[in-house]
């Protein structure tokens, strides 16, 4: 049984086969966005003062009868602080706020024109099946039901307890497959003073309602603390999992209190032909700077004071976020027109997690930094005109001096070789065109 995060964590009701998470693995020119990861979960924190709204999207694939969550909270939670949302606009806020690709071509070197900018973007919204679950008995002795109803597909109880091993028969007798070791981080959360949110789906309400995949569960609370439980979703994983957090504030840049929050590299020039294969760019680059940090740090891949309907990136890899949107993920300051809309910072946070070196649940805080930042590749197209002219000799040397900086950077971003590097390239050994005998070992390389 693989046990899958959905923001803090996944748990199953019922029998049935394995369920698994899948990435979607699409083609993108113009970014390098959450779905080219696998074991992907996705959450957005608004956080306004001790105001938190959390939006949670999950990456679950498997029996549709298998699904619920698990989600420690700070306080019981009642049945207007709880939403379902739309899964769009996340993919909206993840396609917004991914890695980008920009490229420009080079004038002509004979009569001097303007940089020509070029760029494409492809969006995707992911859908799911879904399913319901069984209903919730009476509580076991040391574990109570704070509250219990439904909000339109979802069937949710809170549940408090005096102890993680009585909870965890709780939830087995009550048809949760838990993973094993789940009682000792329940029982840390108990510790804590916290309670445990679990919504599973009414699969028949689900249908009348038109729905065929997960929409998002949104729950809002007030706590002083700002954290994202972990710890749970890690109990009997497989694996590394992979985490995007996209958190808005009032205030600035969010980042991590009890880890390094990092940058990634951004705005080198790469080869052309990372334009072929930019998803696979993002992964190695993502992949090697996480070893770097001794795969313990947490990446910062844009902050940004964003302004709805107007650019808020350099450039912008999908249609501008809208004021609806931002509000529908919890930044309830931002005014819809005719009002003016006011500004969020919207923070866009990557890591990949595992137990032995994530032992402690996120902890986050607002900094006072606004700089709008974002991680950012340029690829630069030479020009490949006939014209014919005194600069032209002289263009061409600055030309293999930039692919010689290119590959060098390529290099140093993904760890990759320099001599396959300009293999890949196709160029010679001065970084000028390739010969026919080059261009066939690049064909070969392939």
């Amino acid at each position: 049984m693989k046990w899958l995060i959905l923001a803090v964590s996944v748990c199953v009701a019922g029998g049935g086969g394995a369920p698994s998470a899948r990435a979607f693995c699409g083609f993108y020119v113009a970014r390098g966005d959450a779905k080219i990861f696998n074991h992907t979960s996705k959450v957005v924190l608004a956080r306004d003062g001790d105001r938190t709204v959390i939006t949670m999207v999950s990456d679950y694939q498997g029996d549709p009868k298998e699904f619920a969550v698990v989600v420690p909270v700070p306080m019981v939670l009642e049945k207007g602080q709880v939403h379902v949302g739309d899964t769009a606009w996340v993919e909206h806020l993840d396609a917004y706020s991914a890695p980008r690709l920009v490229e420009y071509t080079d004038p002509n070197p004979c009569p001097t024109k303007g940089i020509e900018v070029v760029g494409q973007t492809k969006s995707a919204v992911r859908k799911k099946d879904s399913s319901t679950g069984q209903a919730v008995s009476a509580a076991l002795r040391g574990v109570r039901v704070e509250a219990q109803y439904k909000v339109d597909e979802y069937e949710i109880v809170i549940l408090s307890s005096t102890e993680g091993r009585a909870l965890d028969q709780w939830l087995r007798q009550n048809g949760y497959r838990m993973p094993a070791g789940a009682a000792r981080v329940l029982e840390s959360y108990i510790k804590q003073g916290m309670f445990f949110f679990v919504a599973k789906v009414d699969l028949q309400e689900q249908k009348r309602l038109g729905y065929r995949y997960l929409r998002p569960i949104q729950v809002a609370y007030e706590s002083p603390k700002f954290m994202l439980p972990i710890r749970l979703g890690m109990v009997n994983a497989d694996g590394p999992q992979e985490m995007f957090v996209f958190t808005l504030t009032r205030g600035g840049r969010v980042e991590a209190t009890n880890y390094r929050t990092l940058r990634l590299p951004t705005g080198q020039e790469v080869p052309e032909f990372v334009k072929e294969e930019f998803p696979d760019f993002s992964r190695r680059l993502f992949t090697f700077q996480h070893e770097r940090a001794a795969e313990d740090g947490i990446f910062t891949e844009y902050a940004w004071v964003v302004v709805p309907n107007t650019p808020s990136c350099d450039p912008c890899s999908a249609p501008f976020m809208t004021p609806a949107e931002l509000r529908a993920l919890g930044a309830y300051w931002i005014q819809l027109p005719p009002n003016p809309p006011g500004d969020v910072v919207l923070t866009r946070l990557h890591l990949r997690y595992d137990a032995r070196h994530f032992p402690e649940d996120l902890q986050f805080q607002v900094t006072a930094d606004r700089e709008n930042w974002q991680a950012r590749y340029v690829i630069n197209h030479p020009y490949r005109g006939s014209d014919d002219c005194p600069e032209m000799e002289s263009y061409h040397k600055r030309v293999w001096s930039r692919r010689a900086r290119e590959a060098e950077n390529y290099c140093e971003l993904t760890n990759s070789s320099l001599d396959q590097t300009r293999v890949k390239m196709g160029v010679g050994e001065n970084w000028s065109e390739a010969d026919e005998a080059l261009v066939w070992w690049q064909r070969f390389w392939k």
